[in-house]
Parts: C-alpha cells; structure tokens; sequence
C-alpha cells in the first residue's frame, strides 16, 4: 500500500513524532495508517504527543561565543521538573541547539527546528520529539538571539542555567582579542544578570514609557503639596531616577558603584588605548513569564494510594 508525503505529515501531525520516523513507520507498516501509529507507540515515539500540552516552565538558559567566528547565540529550552534540566543529555541537546543558532541563523524557532541538528542527518524537530521520548518530559524550544561576528561578543550563563546573559560591544582595531575587552565584557553581563536592566540607553526608552511614568511621578509630586510649576521641575529632576535603574549604561557598575556603567567602559577604552561601546545586549531568565506548574500533593497522594 503506497503512502504520499500528505499522509506523512498528517502521521506527524497526530503522533507529534519525527518526519523521519513517521516515514519509516509507514513503510513498515506497507502503508496502514493505524498500524503506522502502533509502530510508533511501541517505538516510544508517538509519546510525545500526549506529553506536548503539559506545562513546561522548567529547564534552562544557555548562552555562548564560537570561538572559530566569534558569533555569539543564547537560547531558552524548557522542560517540565528542574530534575530533567540538571541532566547531562538535555544539556548537551540545548547547547548543540546553541550551536545550530551560530551556524545556521535561523529566522525564528520554526526555522531553527527545520535546521539539521549537528552531527546527524536528522533535523532539529525531530531530534527534539526523540528526546521528549527518552527523557519522558514535555520539552519546548522557546526563543533564542544571535549576535554576529562584526560585534566583539560576550556570552554569561549564572547559576547553572537560571540566568543567561549576552553582550555586544564595538571595539577598535587594536583592541579586537584583547583578553582585557572579554573580562570587561564578563562583568558588564555580571552587571546585566544581576540589575536587570530593561534598556540599554536613555534614547533607547520607548517615548510612551517615558510619558506615562512622568504621569505618575507628577500625581506622587503634586500629591506631596508641590503646586504645578514647580511640580514639573520635579519630575524633569526624578525621571533620571527611572534613567538609573532601568538603562544599563546609566546604572551605577556594581565593581565601582562611583561610576556609571558607561563611564567605567569609557574609563577603560582610554586606559588601553582605543574605544569601546556597548551597542547591545540580551538577557534571558528560565521561565519568565510563562505559567508554573501546581501540583497538588494531596491529590498527588490520593492517586497514589488508588494504585
């Protein structure tokens, strides 16, 4: 019984297992659908389908500079428990991602998971619902940055994958692989990982941002007594307070909290020679924004004691 592509993408589509191997299950099973599927059940690999709607808030943030290019990619994979993301396969699966990301420079993640995974004539997504099988869990490939060769890059990864940071700096000539240019930028990601800034500069703040914490500042001012006209001078003067707590380059530098971040880079440039600016920067926390697990123990025990 012949089979066409249509009926592998629909075997896909309802196993959630790999094209390659939903193109090997029908050939084994000469074309029969629903025997295509048992195929794939005792495989292990239409499991992924029931496990693809649990929650996966867990797993890990990784961040890296090819050494070779000096491209500089971080991604976010997450996975259902904390266990799976202290496991040795999954960190490897999320670093060859990281490295896909450098080499490939997908578009988004769909791009990234129709890339070849490295060292294997499979593709990412396939890959990604073998592992689903084999490590028992939901896993989901979130987002990921790229930061390119023509920037000097700088990669942080804090505590084991919680917290992921990467930097991007324009640096002169004589200044490119200079071992001093990466240990600033390792602790401008120190700096980024640990303030959390949401800009990069004062011109990089969306007007409507500024104009509505404006607006609050003027009810605080005018709710302390302050008449209007000097009420206004007020907020000119505390809006730099948003300045230096949301924009890196503002932020006082945690090694040397006299100086701005931007006056300690500047600091330096002129200390060897050249000239340094940081133009970019990403910073990506596990699970920010998305849905926690809540599980019920009692529930949990109840079930338990049925068995």
């Amino acid at each position: 019984m012949a089979f066409t592509a249509k009926d592998v993408q629909r075997l896909r589509e309802q196993t959630n297992a790999g094209m390659m191997d939903c193109k090997k299950a029908l050939t084994a099973s000469d074309g029969d659908f629903d025997k295509a599927i048992e195929f794939l059940r005792e495989k292990g690999l239409a499991a992924a389908a029931k496990k693809a709607g649990r929650i996966a808030a867990e797993g890990m943030v990784y961040a890296g500079v090819c050494e070779k290019c000096g491209v500089g990619a971080m991604i976010e994979v997450n996975s259902e428990t904390d266990f799976v993301a202290k496991n040795e396969v999954f960190q490897n699966f999320v670093k060859d991602l990281a490295t896909v990301v450098m080499t490939d420079n997908p578009a988004d993640v769909a791009a990234l998971g129709a890339c070849k995974y490295p060292g294997e004539d499979k593709l990412v997504s396939d890959v990604l619902t073998e592992k689903v099988a084999t490590i028992g869990e939901n896993l989901q490939i979130r987002r990921f940055v790229r930061f390119c060769e023509k920037t000097a890059n700088v990669a942080y990864v804090h505590m084991g994958g919680k917290i992921g940071v990467l930097v991007g700096m324009e640096v002169s000539d004589n200044l490119k692989g200079n071992a001093v240019i990466t240990e600033l930028g390792h602790d401008v990601c120190m700096q980024i990982a640990a303030m959390n800034p949401q800009y990069l500069n004062r011109e990089s703040v969306p007007a409507d941002v500024i104009a509505h914490e404006k607006e609050i500042l003027m009810a605080q001012t005018v709710n302390e007594g302050k008449p209007a006209n000097v009420a206004e001078k007020i907020v000119n003067g505390r809006i730099n307070k948003f300045y230096e707590e949301n924009c890196l380059l503002d932020q006082a530098f945690v090694k040397e909290n006299k100086l701005s971040v931007s006056k300690y880079v500047e600091s330096k440039a002129k200390e060897l020679g050249g000239s340094i600016q940081i133009v970019k920067f990403a910073r990506y926390e596990k699970g920010e924004g998305l849905a926690k697990r809540e599980d019920d123990f009692a529930a949990e025990v109840a079930a338990m004691a049925k068995k």
